[in-house]
């Protein structure tokens, strides 16, 4: 479904590179979790595979289209979650839900059926027609989450889709996703919530100063380290201890 090919990217003015001669190839319908310290290079990667940002030299193709070629076609198969929080507050969930189904040319009863029983699923539709900006942060996540698929996208990205929610909101989510999945949504996902990739995950790559330095089904990568009693022993083994802020 994902197939990179020696993908680097240099900002300008950056002094290194924050994605240097990567290969990566992602499976139809996969979960693949994109795992690594801040600065790691995994937000430069989701950038260039959404089309957000060129890279400087290398391609990717995304079901066997390009971005060079087929932008307008390829936009219209991926969906994308960003972290933060991308709809409009003044609006209603049911008004923002329109508006970015519009975009991907959706309209009339199909737009409405499909909007109704996404909300339902997910526990929103008594909350319809109330404005976002009254909704908890879990409720927003969950209507962040319906934009991003309304237009049943091939493939979907996922930027830390359950930071600072509830138990419930993150339960619900997760299940959502895996029918997505099960569905044959391939599922791009990036977190620091290491446990929760661990069992989301059907496999995982660990990415690092701009290359991918182990990848796996989160099982075996646990089995094959030493010492290492889940995900997170794995990650701290390879990537280390040190402190990654960075402004």
């Amino acid at each position: 479904m994902i197939n990179v090919e020696q993908v680097s990217k240099k900002y300008k003015g950056a002094d290194h590179y924050s994605v240097t001669n990567l290969d990566l190839s992602i499976d139809e319908k996969e979960i693949f979790g994109l795992l690594g310290p801040n600065g790691a290079g995994k937000t430069t990667l989701i950038s260039i595979l959404c089309s957000l940002i060129k890279p400087t030299s290398g391609s990717f193709t995304i079901d066997g289209l390009t971005y060079q070629k087929n932008k307008n076609v390829l936009k219209q198969r991926i969906g994308i979650v960003p972290q933060e929080y991308a709809l409009y507050p003044s609006l209603t969930a049911f008004e923002n839900l329109q508006y970015f189904g519009s975009m991907y040319g959706l309209k009339g009863s199909k737009l409405t059926s499909k909007i109704n029983n996404t909300l339902d699923y997910l526990g929103l539709l008594p909350f319809a027609h109330k404005k976002i900006n009254t909704f908890s942060g879990g409720m927003k996540r969950r209507v962040n989450l319906i934009a991003s698929i309304l237009h049943d996208p091939k493939v979907l990205f996922l930027d830390e889709p359950t930071v600072g929610v509830d138990v419930q909101s993150k339960n619900v989510i997760i299940q959502f996703l895996k029918e997505l999945n099960s569905n044959g949504t391939t599922i791009i996902y990036t977190s620091h919530h290491l446990n929760e990739a661990e069992n989301f995950c059907t496999r995982v790559g660990i990415i690092d100063h701009g290359k991918i330095i182990i990848k796996g089904e989160p099982k075996t990568l646990i089995k094959n380290q030493e010492g290492a009693h889940n995900l997170e022993d794995v990650f701290l083994s390879l990537t280390g201890k040190a402190l990654r802020d960075h402004a």
